[in-house]
């Protein structure tokens, strides 16, 4: 099997690229018995990393990555869709991995690195925990495409990012259903450490409360489930069966991906309840999906496919030397569907 890549050896092993890349360097923090089960898969299969013969050849080679951190995230997905059409008609090919939610998509790209000789990443969402640090490893240019970006990391010069203000949107939203007088207002975020997207949109609920009147209960954070795949369905419906069944009062749900609150509304009516007369729902990103779910979801709807022009346009022009790294805020538009309603 000589033409065996890395992929094919986590595949073989049964873990992630980013665990095979920890075993090769020799990171401590590594279980042993699956470091040894990974370099023996590695010598018994003659894979040799970073190939020198492959790189001369794909030397040249026109490759721009992009990393999608969730493999049920229809956001990101439609996306990449634009995301693939800007990068090819412009003469490049694209490398598309599609990372799973345990794996750190740094790794991954430094490994793609090596192997495909790229010209250009984009990460598309991620938590991003390591912050600026780590992704100076990288050594090609690269963007961050909604991922959440705090103000210590617009300052960099050394790469580029495209995204909504997640704390101004996540306000607007918290406050509209204050507005409809709603003051019990449940949130269902991202995982418990999350330090980018989720907490961000935490904290524009958090000020949207405070703004007006309102005391934050941490009874009312609901946190994703680490062991279900992020942003999914399935996760908003498991957490949210898991919060009614608490009896926690409360009269709105504000999910922060409109996939999480599609499954929460399905858990919702599980329960017995009605959407919006006895609990209004609200989501994030403006997917379509939302608007053809019944009720349809009220939603902060993101310009998806402008951000992804704009991101393949930030890109092409700092490998092309023709601009330098910049960080691009859009706004979002909130759009009032059936799934919220006056209390």
């Amino acid at each position: 099997m000589g033409s065996v890549n890395i992929k094919d050896i986590a595949r073989m092993c049964g873990v992630g690229v980013s665990t095979v890349s920890r075993a090769l360097n020799n990171h401590p923090d590594i279980n042993p018995v699956t470091r040894d089960k990974i370099m023996r898969c590695i010598r018994e299969n003659n894979y040799i990393p970073n190939n020198s013969a492959r790189n001369l050849k794909r030397q040249e080679a026109k490759v721009i990555a992009i990393l999608v951190k969730g493999l049920s995230n229809m956001f990101l997905i439609g996306m990449t869709k634009t995301l693939e059409a800007e990068i090819e008609s412009r003469g490049y090919s694209v490398a598309l991995e599609r990372i799973k939610f345990e794996e750190d998509e740094v790794d991954v790209a430094l490994e793609l690195v090596k192997e495909k000789r790229l010209k250009g990443i984009i990460f598309l969402g991620g938590d991003f925990e390591h912050r600026v640090d780590k992704l100076k490893e990288l050594d090609v240019p690269f963007i961050l495409s909604t991922a959440g970006s705090e103000p210590d990391m617009q300052d960099s010069e050394s790469y580029s990012s495209v995204s909504v203000d997640d704390i101004k949107e996540s306000y607007k939203m918290t406050d509209y259903l204050i507005k409809l007088g709603h003051k019990r207002i449940a949130l269902l975020s991202g995982k418990s450490d999350d330090e980018s997207v989720g907490f961000l949109r935490i904290e524009g609920y958090k000020k949207a409360l405070k703004d007006n009147g309102i005391e934050f209960d941490e009874d009312l954070l609901i946190y994703m489930r680490d062991d279900i795949e992020d942003y999914s369905m399935e996760n908003g419906y498991v957490v949210t069966k898991e919060f009614l069944e608490k009896k926690i009062p409360c009269t709105a749900l504000f999910a922060i991906s409109d996939t999480l609150a599609i499954g929460a509304s399905r858990a919702i009516h599980d329960a017995g309840l009605r959407i919006p007369q006895d609990i209004s729902v609200a989501g994030f990103d403006g997917l379509d999906a939302g608007m053809y779910s019944y009720p349809s979801i009220t939603t902060i709807a993101q310009p998806g496919e402008v951000m992804a022009r704009e991101t393949a346009k930030i890109l092409f022009d700092i490998i092309k030397g023709k601009g330098k790294h910049k960080h691009k805020i859009f706004d979002a538009k909130l759009i009032e569907r059936e799934s919220t309603a006056r209390r």
